[in-house]
């Protein structure tokens, strides 16, 4: 007979030991910008109304797990959070390469495919280019971000490889997304310049995670 493994078992009740283990890899998780303080704020509430192995699992499945941490979480969660296979969203033929914005806006998002180089430019305008749900042309990417008197926000999942790079020239060039993803993500750079505008470029969770911690909310109601 072969034995079960706890990630063969979501709904094994957790102990107490288990929610604090999980609530530990949260606070590195925030520690390290891949939390905002709203989200870290969300999940703990959730970790420690967890009733089974399987509800802590959703917490934590979009986050890294470093060497440090992985002796202290779950054995279903080590070795790297995301359960989705990056291979599959790598080796897309690209769908836009570039948008622009004058007196107005532009928006990519939903599972579009990034091209090697992506320029986006907003004028007196605003953008938005989400990459949650996005395929990818080849593993490594730049996305150029250029903005006079505008804004463009870059949105990325928390098991994505980012680096950010850009200048603000009296105008704001904010990182909160640089860090390692999970094994096989895209790399990811975030370069440009923001003039008398802003770029901005930050985590966030999937809408299917969303969605699912919402579920999750309802049905402790």
């Amino acid at each position: 007979m072969t034995s079960s493994s706890a990630s063969d078992l979501p709904e094994l009740r957790a102990s107490d030991a288990d929610r604090e283990r999980v609530a530990e890899v949260l606070r590195e998780a925030v520690a390290e910008g891949r939390l905002d303080m709203e989200e870290f704020d969300e999940r703990l509430g959730a970790v420690f109304r967890s009733r089974t192995h399987g509800e802590l699992q959703v917490l934590v499945r979009d986050l890294p797990v470093s060497a440090e941490t992985a002796p202290m979480v779950l054995p279903e969660l080590r070795g790297g959070g995301a359960t989705e296979s990056w291979a599959s969203r790598i080796g897309v033929p690209a769908t836009s390469k570039g948008a622009f914005a004058f007196w107005g806006g532009f928006k990519r998002w939903g599972t579009w495919s990034v091209p090697r180089t992506f320029t986006a430019f907003a004028m007196w305008g605003g953008g938005e280019i989400d990459l949650r749900e996005a395929r990818f042309e080849e593993r490594e990417v730049t996305i150029r971000c250029f903005t006079i008197m505008g804004g463009i926000v870059v949105k990325v999942p928390q098991n994505l490889h980012v680096q950010v790079n850009g200048i603000g020239i009296m105008g704001d060039f904010d990182d909160k997304a640089t860090g390692e993803g999970t094994p096989g993500s895209p790399r990811v750079r975030v370069t440009g310049f923001a003039l008398m505008g802003g770029v901005g470029v930050e985590r966030k969770l999937r809408k299917a995670e969303k969605a699912r911690l919402r579920e999750e909310r309802r049905k402790e109601l």
